[in-house]
């Protein structure tokens, strides 16, 4: 096992403290956003065999094994992360494998430098995610019935809002969905702050169902998304739930920690709450415009004590084990490459040592992997 050193992102929405709190050291005072495991090109992990996509670009076979190789190629197909949102994220959709592919050919074929702000496809893979909550945890993720969209944007009593009611009662789901989305990012600016404006006073007045668009305001005021926010459904995930994110997926994550996994992808089409480059056009490609159920998932128990949640995809696997006092050595040896989390307790992993909260390990494919103590380990894997 190698023992992982990672980076902490300091985006801007990023937890002042939470990071901080789970590690066990002093806050630095600066947002503290994602901690990074993987390798990731960005911020790869750091091992002290070199920084881990080095380490896998020496000998794939061996550190991911053959079947994650031929399946995924020689690359680590995941990125796991801590997750600590101070404040809201922008909202956003990721495009499927066929989407990202043509997008990316597309922008490599136009010239647009990889890391030009308006750049919408920095790599040709999907990025399907799941989010894991350590605490309660706030999101939006996927449109509402656009009748309950109505009802909501109505009930704000204000005059700009009627036509976009008036098109989610009269349209159907798809049509409406689409032309009120469009609607409320092509306005012109500054009617839209303006229209705003009005929501976030009424919001806060009216209080209730109210208070998180009260509160995303406070961040973005005058945002569009804002009202693109009343769109979707409004989710507050408890320690140990989970939402699974797919393509085309409206979501944004609004507060709270925790243990986030996604393809290894950085591809993202904004659609508000952000001063970043929003690509309309290509936007309206890429979101799935239909109502779902958020979802939630609760872990699947099975018999080894491992949690499994479960997901449509195999280029990630996450689990959790929550280790008792006195309970027995867990063999954790897989043919996949594997990255283990302590998010609570103290949890021996082999070689390696003790983990303590936030600490982590890359697990090569066949390597010895056995875990005991008394805490709480998140698994992070493939299904090859």
């Amino acid at each position: 096992m190698d023992r992982l050193t990672n980076t902490i992102r300091p985006y801007a929405w990023g937890s002042t403290t939470a990071i901080a709190e789970l590690l066990g050291v002093e806050p630095t005072g600066e947002p503290q956003a994602e901690m990074w495991m993987g390798a990731h090109p960005g911020a790869p992990s750091r091992t002290e065999r070199g920084p881990l996509d080095e380490v896998i670009d020496e000998d794939p076979g061996h550190e991911l094994g053959r079947a994650a190789v031929a399946r995924f190629g020689p690359r680590l197909p995941f990125l796991l992360k801590l997750l600590a949102a101070g404040a809201p994220l922008s909202l956003q959709v990721h495009p499927d494998l066929e989407q990202a592919r043509e997008g990316y050919e597309d922008e490599e074929e136009r010239g647009v430098p990889i890391d030009a702000p308006h750049r919408n496809y920095k790599d040709a893979n999907h990025k399907p995610e799941l989010i894991c909550a350590l605490t309660e945890f706030e999101g939006l993720c996927g449109f509402r019935d656009p009748a309950e969209s109505a009802d909501l944007l109505a009930g704000l009593g204000v005059d700009s809002l009627k036509p976009y009611v008036d098109l989610l009662h009269a349209k159907p789901e798809e049509g409406a969905l689409r032309e009120v989305l469009t609607a409320v990012l092509t306005a012109d600016p500054e009617e839209m702050a303006a229209t705003v404006t009005e929501v976030t006073e009424a919001a806060r007045r009216l209080g209730g169902a109210y208070t998180p668009y009260a509160g995303i305001a406070h961040h973005y005021p005058g945002d569009p998304g804002v009202i693109a926010a009343m769109l979707l459904n409004h989710v507050r995930l408890q320690p140990g739930e989970a939402l699974f994110l797919g393509a085309g997926v409206p979501h944004a994550y609004l507060d709270g920690l925790g243990v986030e996994i996604m393809a290894n992808s950085d591809n993202v089409l904004r659609c508000g709450l952000t001063p970043k480059h929003v690509d309309v056009p290509e936007l309206l490609r890429v979101v799935r415009f239909e109502a779902t159920d958020p979802g939630v998932l609760r872990p699947e128990a099975a018999p080894d004590g491992e949690e499994i949640y479960a997901t449509p995809i195999d280029e990630f696997r996450l689990s959790r084990f929550v280790l008792p006092e006195g309970a027995a050595p867990r063999d954790l040896t897989a043919a996949t490459p594997q990255i283990l989390l302590c998010v609570a307790g103290s949890v021996r992993a082999g070689d390696a040592g003790e983990l303590t909260p936030g600490q982590s390990v890359f697990v090569p494919a066949d390597e010895k992997a056995e875990v005991s103590g008394v805490g709480t380990l998140f698994r992070a894997t493939v299904v090859a």
